[in-house]
């Protein structure tokens, strides 16, 4: 009888872990799963190197000593392993790499490791010379996206996305100043931006929107905007007028400099970053929602207004960073059939960011440039995963990345909850949304006087 209690209980046991394993893979992982994980390369490490092609032969003073001594000829030796971390997503090693060999090769057998080892995904990069960080996930972490609790963010420094190693991915605004966002209808791109919004509106940052889609999709969040165009005539207006700012921030620069023999290094500054908190501009990110809508024309008028936005558009991806203005570009295609200067525009754009396309050439637009790779990465996003990117910059490294699932209500309450914080400059005056409207139609109630 005991044995058929010991049976039921290991049958209710394996399906209590398959159940936790399928629910809730990150409980599973930190609590069986890394375990495992751990024994198994601790086992088989040697042999999965050598079947990597990871190993070197022996030096010719261990040659030597065999043939001294009349021993055996010493097998081919791995890295070494130095180190291995448990995550809350998978594993990290720490490899020191033996003469001969080179962190490109073990980039390049990172897909041979990963089956290997069973483990979902394996990526590397190199810490110093002869050493190499071989970070592996433990399972998919971007099925069900869990932001962790603690993050590195700092000032314009906000995570936005979860990546595929596990990490948590950053648009600093301060590292890469302007941004190129694309992606189809339903690819994620709209919860991309607006969980952007909900990270900044709790930093004293000015948010100025373009929306020519009559504002449905940036008008619920006017309470913490500073600035909002919902139409192409109002946006051309308002980008003019943020290059006069910049001119005008200019201007603040240079009264603060002051060189002479005895500034100290300190002081000397080319940017806002180095002004003193009294005399530093309030920051802006401009938000385009759809840049094809501020680009197309079809008659004469159109097309001069189209030349202003574009002249602006440009001026301000090239000189907006030291004046503390940065552009966020949100759009299905970005290429050369909208017209001049949108190539010249693009080249700015430091920061790349695709959602899922319809053709390759929508991938090549945001990455065709930087890195063919990425391109082909693009091409795979599945539809029934929206939110998932690649991320990369004009350096040529790219990520895969997917945004966590942002309401526009959750978006709306966190601008409403830090609509105090919301600056309003006065040469935006004319472009500030209306916060607080009656709703037309409804007559207020009057009060009954007994």
């Amino acid at each position: 009888m005991s044995g058929t209690w010991l049976t039921v209980l290991a049958g209710l046991t394996g399906a209590g872990v398959l159940v936790l394993r399928w629910q809730r893979p990150a409980w599973y992982w930190l609590t069986i799963g890394a375990l495992i994980a751990v024994v198994r390369i601790r086992f088989t490490y040697a042999s999965v190197m050598e079947a990597c092609g990871l190993t070197v032969p022996p030096s010719r003073t261990r040659l030597m000593w065999a043939r001294a001594t009349n021993s055996d000829v010493p097998p081919d030796r791995p890295a070494r392993l130095s180190r291995i971390r448990v995550t809350r997503t998978g594993l990290v090693l720490r490899l020191r790499l033996r003469p001969g060999q080179d962190a490109f090769d073990v980039a390049a057998a990172t897909d041979r490791l990963r089956h290997s080892f069973r483990m979902h995904g394996v990526t590397s990069r190199e810490i110093k010379a002869g050493v190499v960080e071989v970070a592996m996930t433990g399972y998919d972490v971007l099925k069900r996206v869990q932001m962790p609790v603690r993050d590195d963010r700092g000032v314009l420094r906000i995570p936005v996305a979860l990546r595929d190693d596990g990490t948590v991915h950053y648009r600093d605004y301060r590292e890469t100043p302007h941004a190129l966002n694309l992606g189809a209808t339903q690819s994620g791109k709209s919860v991309y931006q607006r969980n952007l919004v909900r990270e900044l509106a709790s930093q004293r940052v000015a948010l100025v929107g373009i929306d020519c889609k009559q504002g449905v999709e940036l008008a619920p969040l006017a309470r913490r905007f500073s600035a909002l165009a919902d139409n192409p005539d109002d946006a051309a207006d308002l980008l003019e007028v943020l290059v006069a700012m910049m001119a005008d921030t200019y201007q603040v620069i240079r009264r603060e400099q002051r060189i002479s023999a005895d500034t100290p290094d300190a002081e000397i500054t080319s940017d806002i970053w180095g002004l003193s908190e009294e005399e530093r501009p309030t920051p802006i990110v401009v938000l385009i929602d759809e840049v094809a809508e501020l680009a197309l024309w079809s008659t004469t008028a159109e097309k001069k207004r189209r030349e202003r936005i574009v002249t602006a558009l440009v001026r301000l991806a090239q000189l907006g960073r030291a004046a503390g203005i940065y552009l966020e570009i949100c759009g299905q295609r970005f290429g050369s059939e909208l017209g001049d200067g949108i190539t010249m525009l693009r080249a700015q754009l430091t920061g790349r960011v695709a959602h899922r396309v319809n053709d390759e050439a929508s991938a090549k637009m945001a990455f065709g440039d930087i890195n063919p790779d990425a391109v082909l990465a693009v091409q795979t996003i599945p539809t029934n995963r929206p939110g998932l990117a690649i991320c990369g910059d004009s350096s040529g490294g790219w990520v895969r990345t997917r945004t966590p699932h942002t309401t526009l209500r959750q978006a709306v309450t966190a601008c409403n909850e830090h609509a105090h914080l919301t600056p309003e400059p006065a040469a935006l005056a004319a472009f500030r949304p209306l916060r607080d409207v009656e709703t037309p139609g409804l007559a207020k109630p009057v009060p009954v006087i007994a």
